[in-house]
Parts: C-alpha cells; sequence; structure tokens
C-alpha cells in the first residue's frame, strides 16, 4: 500500500512544483497505445523530479525502461536510457551515466532530432564533469547540430558548452556563448533557465577579478532564487559572494556570508557548495590572521565531511546494486523476447516441412528440391558449427590467460596478507598480553601505565598500517574520486605537529614547520593528509632520540615542492631501488621497534601521482632522507 501513496505523492509534487509542457511527450498521442502513454507519462514524471529526488526518480525511469522494452516502444525505450543517465549524473556516478546516454543514443529512433539533441548534450555534459573536454565539446556540436532552430534546446546547449569553457578557463567564449543562452531563454520565458544563468554570469566574472560586475550578476541570480524558490542557487550565490568579498578584502562579510551558504547547503544536501563555502571561511579567517580560528573550522569540515563520506559510499553502493538489478531486468526481458521469437520460428519451420512433404508427394521435382535445400542447410549449420568450435578454441585460450594473471594477482594479495598478518600481530599480541596480566594482577595500575607508553609507538604504527590498507583496498575496489580544492600546506603542517605531538615526544623529536604560511595548491586535500601521515610517520619511526624532522615547502617552476627531511638512519641505493614496488617489498623495523608493512609509501606514490605530482626520495645511509614531491600551486599564489 505505501509504494502507490508515494507515487502519487509525487505525481502531486511533479503537477505543481514542475509544471510546464512535458519535456517527453509522444509526439503522436492520438494514435499511441496505452502502453506508450504510460511510458511518457513515467519519463516525464521521472524527468520532473530527478534533480531534487533521485532515488525516487530512477524507481520511475526503470518502471518506464521495463515497459518500453516489454511493449517494443523505442522512443520510450530511448527516453527512459537518457532519463537513467541523467539521474546517474546528478548523483555524479558518471561511468554508468555514460552507459545509458550511450544507450539511448543507440536506441532513439533517427526521426526524432530533439531527443537526439538531448542525448548528446547530457553527454557532453557528463563529459565536461570527467573534464574531458575535447569529448565534450564534439558531443555538444553534435547536439547543436540535431537542436536545429528550437530555441530551448538551443539555449541548453549554449549553456553546456560555456561550462566546458568556463572549466578550461577561456572566460571570454564562456561569456559570449551564456549572453546568447540568456537571449534565448528570455524569448521563451524560461525563467528558472534564465536564473541560473545569471549566476553562472557572476562566477564567470568573479574570475575575471571584474568583482563589481560579477555582484550585479549575483544579486539578480540571489533575487530570482528567491522568487523561483531555488534553494540550490541561491547557496551557490552566498558562496560566490564570500569569495567576492575575500578577493577585495572585506574579510568580515566574506565570513558572513560563507556561514549562511554552509547553513543553506548543509540543509538541502549540496556537498560541493557546502566544501566551497567552508574553504571559502577557512580563507577569511587565514587572511585576516586568525589562524587557530581557522584551523577550527576546517576541523569542523572535515567532521562533517567525513560523516557524509560514509553516507556516499553506502549511497554508491546502492547505485551500483541498482544499476545490475536493472540489467538483470532488462536482460530477462530480452530472454523472453529471443524464447518468443524462437518459438515462432520453429512453427514456421514446421509448416514449411509439412507443405513440403505433402508436394513431395506430388511431384518429384519438389523432392528434389527439397533434398537440395536441407543438404545446403546441413552444409550451413556445419560450417557454423566449425565457426563455433573456433570461437570456443579462442575463448579456451582467453580463460587460460586470464587464469593466469588471476594466479598472480592472487599471489600478490596472499604476500601481502602475509606481510600484514605478520606486522599486525605482534602489537595485539602484546596488547592482549598486557590485559591479561592485568587481570590476573601480576601488573599493577603504575606498571600497566608505562608499559602502555613502551608499547604505544608500534600500537600507532599498527593504526597507520590498517588505515593504509583500507585506504589502498578501497582503491583497488572502486578506484579514485578527485575532490580539488585549495589547500594550506602550512595549515596541515599544523596538525600534523598535534597529530604526532605524543610520538615526537616519546623520542625528544624537534619536528619543524617551515611550509610558507597561506601558500595553497590544487588538491584533494583528503589525500594530502594520508600522504603527509605516511612520511612524518615513517620519519618518526626511522629518527633516533634527540633527532630532527622538518617540514618545507618552496616554489619551483609554478608548482609547490613539499619535503618531509629527517636525521635517521637513512637508506641504501638498493634499498631505494625496491621502495615503491609491492611485489619487491621489504620492511625494517624502526630505531624503537616499531613495525611497518611497506604499503604506506606505495599509497603515498598512487596519491601523489593522481594528484599530478610525482614522489621521489634522496637518502643516504646513517645521514637520513628526504621524501619530496611536487604540486600545482593554486593560480591565485603561481
Amino acid at each position: 500500500m505505501r509504494y502507490p501513496v508515494i507515487i502519487l505523492l509525487l505525481l502531486f509534487m511533479h503537477k505543481f512544483s514542475f509544471a510546464q509542457t512535458d519535456y517527453y511527450s509522444n509526439p503522436n498521442k492520438s494514435s499511441a497505445n496505452p502502453a506508450q502513454l504510460k511510458v511518457d507519462s513515467l519519463n516525464n514524471i521521472a524527468h520532473g523530479l530527478f534533480l531534487n529526488f533521485p532515488d525516487s526518480a530512477h524507481q520511475i525511469a526503470a518502471n518506464a525502461l521495463l515497459l518500453s522494452e516489454k511493449s517494443n516502444y523505442a522512443l520510450g525505450k530511448g527516453i527512459s536510457f537518457l532519463n537513467l543517465g541523467s539521474i546517474y549524473w546528478s548523483q555524479s556516478y558518471y561511468p554508468i551515466s555514460l552507459f545509458y546516454l550511450k544507450s539511448a543514443i543507440a536506441n532513439l529512433p533517427k526521426n526524432e532530432p530533439l531527443y537526439l539533441a538531448d542525448a548528446y548534450r547530457s553527454l557532453g555534459r557528463t563529459y565536461a564533469d570527467l573534464k574531458e573536454n575535447k569529448q565534450a565539446l564534439r558531443y555538444l556540436d553534435t547536439a547543436l547540430h540535431f537542436a536545429g532552430k528550437d530555441a530551448r534546446r538551443l539555449a541548453d546547449v549554449y549553456c553546456e558548452q560555456a561550462y566546458v569553457y568556463y572549466g578550461m578557463r577561456n572566460y571570454d567564449r564562456a561569456l559570449m556563448l551564456i549572453k546568447i543562452s540568456v537571449e534565448l531563454d528570455k524569448r521563451i520565458n524560461a525563467e528558472r533557465d534564465l536564473a541560473v544563468l545569471y549566476g553562472h554570469l557572476g562566477s564567470v566574472y568573479l574570475h575575471k577579478a571584474e568583482y563589481s560586475t560579477a555582484l550585479i550578476y549575483e544579486d539578480t541570480a540571489y533575487k530570482m532564487s528567491i522568487k523561483l524558490h531555488n534553494r540550490r542557487l541561491h547557496a551557490y550565490v552566498y558562496v560566490d559572494d564570500a569569495v567576492i568579498n575575500n578577493k577585495t578584502g572585506n574579510y568580515g562579510k566574506a565570513a558572513e556570508y560563507a556561514r549562511k551558504a554552509i547553513a543553506l547547503a548543509d540543509s538541502i544536501g549540496v556537498m560541493d557548495a557546502e566544501t566551497r563555502a567552508y574553504d571559502a571561511l577557512v580563507n577569511s579567517f587565514e587572511l585576516s590572521n586568525q589562524l587557530k580560528t581557522a584551523l577550527n573550522y576546517q576541523r569542523k569540515f572535515d567532521m562533517v565531511k567525513d560523516s557524509l563520506n560514509t553516507v556516499n559510499r553506502l549511497k554508491t553502493i546502492t547505485l551500483i546494486q541498482n544499476y545490475y538489478d536493472l540489467n538483470a531486468k532488462m536482460k530477462e526481458v530480452a530472454l523472453m523476447h529471443t524464447k518468443d521469437k524462437i518459438n515462432k520460428a520453429k512453427i514456421q519451420s514446421q509448416h514449411e516441412i509439412i507443405i513440403t512433404l505433402v508436394l513431395s508427394i506430388f511431384v518429384l521435382s519438389v523432392i528434389l528440391f527439397a533434398t537440395y535445400y536441407f543438404y545446403k542447410q546441413k552444409t550451413m549449420l556445419s560450417n557454423k558449427f566449425q565457426q563455433q568450435h573456433i570461437a570456443l578454441l579462442d575463448q579456451k585460450q582467453l580463460i587460460e590467460e586470464q587464469t593466469e594473471n588471476l594466479q598472480a594477482v592472487n599471489n600478490l594479495k596472499d604476500k601481502l596478507l602475509a606481510v600484514i598478518g605478520h606486522d599486525l600481530r605482534t602489537p595485539v599480541a602484546n596488547l592482549s598480553n598486557i590485559v591479561a596480566m592485568f587481570e590476573a594482577g601480576y601488573l599493577s595500575a603504575d606498571e600497566v601505565k608505562a608499559l602502555m607508553k613502551e608499547i604505544n609507538p608500534i600500537v600507532k604504527g599498527a593504526e597507520l598500517t590498517l588505515l593504509n590498507l583500507v585506504e589502498w583496498a578501497g582503491s583497488q575496489i572502486r578506484g579514485r574520486h578527485l575532490q580539488i580544492s585549495n589547500v594550506d600546506l602550512f595549515l596541515l603542517g599544523v596538525e600534523m605537529d598535534q597529530t604526532f605531538a605524543h610520538a615526537l615526544q616519546l623520542k625528544h623529536i624537534d619536528f619543524t614547520n617551515k611550509a610558507y604560511p597561506g601558500q595553497r595548491v590544487l588538491a584533494d586535500e583528503n589525500h594530502l593528509k594520508v600522504i603527509l601521515r605516511n612520511l612524518i610517520s615513517n620519519a618518526i619511526k626511522f629518527t633516533a632520540e634527540q633527532g630532527a624532522i622538518i617540514l618545507r615547502t618552496e616554489v619551483e617552476n609554478g608548482q609547490l615542492m613539499v619535503s618531509v627531511e629527517d636525521s635517521g638512519k637513512g637508506m641504501s641505493p638498493d634499498e631505494i631501488d625496491k621502495l615503491f614496488y609491492l611485489n619487491t617489498h621489504f620492511s625494517h623495523s624502526g630505531t624503537s621497534g616499531e613495525k611497518g608493512t611497506g604499503i604506506g609509501l606505495i599509497l603515498c606514490k598512487e596519491l601523489v601521482e593522481l594528484n599530478g605530482g610525482k614522489l621521489s626520495v634522496k637518502s643516504t645511509v646513517g645521514k637520513g632522507s628526504v621524501f619530496y614531491f611536487n604540486l600545482p600551486l593554486a593560480k591565485a599564489y603561481a
């Protein structure tokens, strides 16, 4: 009973919140059958809901796709694929989005150019979000061709082209295309699209450093967002206002706008706007030299982001499961169609044979012809079996090659698990022994406290090993996804100093943060934290008491060179050659007996390269090591 009620509620909200001409409607409704009309209705509802209620829209679009497949409705099937591609795009699951959008193009009839324009435009938009700008522009040009003279389609395509050029920092080209799109939307009175375009204009003028012009357009977008109840646009306007005020030195006003943006973005679940708002807020306090406040807000955002990342991981699992469930249902429908065709073919073949046999009684020539016909069929079948045999041999060879590859991967996995099991067994066993002895009364509280201090570095090392294993294993399962932002290395150095304060104190090591304050790089902040945690942890591990560790930053050719230097025991050239390869794994004990798996440096190397840099090392036995990597500077600091 609950599902029909939810559908009725969504229908009501669709009619009153997205009142407009049906986006996907049958061009010839008078001749459409009830199944096709239902598919059109479901597709219109899904299109109207996907930005605000993607999960409900996915269920509706999936039902439309299955109904289209059952009723052999090609246009409905293509539009259903298009809706599903747009839904996965809105949830930032771009590979699956590309699959459905390309399926839409393959299934849409060639005599429906406007729907093809929508599909190619959506493909261009998705490639733009993947930063594959050449592909994006190629698909958007195709969308323009199919759009013809349709003002709304043309406006949408020009808007997406502007987004691509904006990402390429070709702001003049982006401005020209946005203004064309504005004129087209004014002609058809598309207020919702106009409001978004004015927001785009404000963002472009912001990046062109024309702040007064940017404020004018942002103010217009703000007023229209209030009128149209577009809270998503409202949040982005607050973010841009905060950035503009930071640029013009109004740090207090910038912080006020940033707080408003955080509250609004959090209430509607727009993570990108919330991230940019926190970044602007931290930047306001950094620029006004309130570093402690900036660090507090950065920590607060990290907590919010960690909880959201957990929700997003669960959401990703659900999306993938929905993708496989829908494909399984589609295969079931296709299999039913195939069986139906086979049965019809069998019946037809039997009729033909019966007719042939009856005629063969009367006409000898027909018998001879039938004999020749069956002989020919037999020859063709034999050839077919021979081709199938060759194909099976090829598949067998491919399976054997895959088996060898899987065996190699399995051996590597076994080695990794053996290393991890060995390195984690000692700290866990030590803790277990201490607890058992304490419960048995062999140890006093003071003795337990002293022992805990001694094994604390070993436990910390085991904890870092587990974190690295989780990060590395996650990357192998779902791939790496960058969340680029402007990151201050000095603030990260402050955080690392606090994180490793106890470990540094135990070994009386002096940690010096020589990173330049306020100097920002374009990178994924979580990745940088993982990199610095591993490098500084290794430096502490291999540095003797009274040693020193230094975090430095230097600008070289528009790049920021980040280094972690220690006065530890160093490495030989042979050890350096094996350092970054999992299949040549080795690991020494630290100066206080600390253990490690070696996976931390391999993880660091992957993350640095993923962020556009390269991790290197210089080391001399007995004199210490320097691990260093480069990152692209943010434009304002380049």
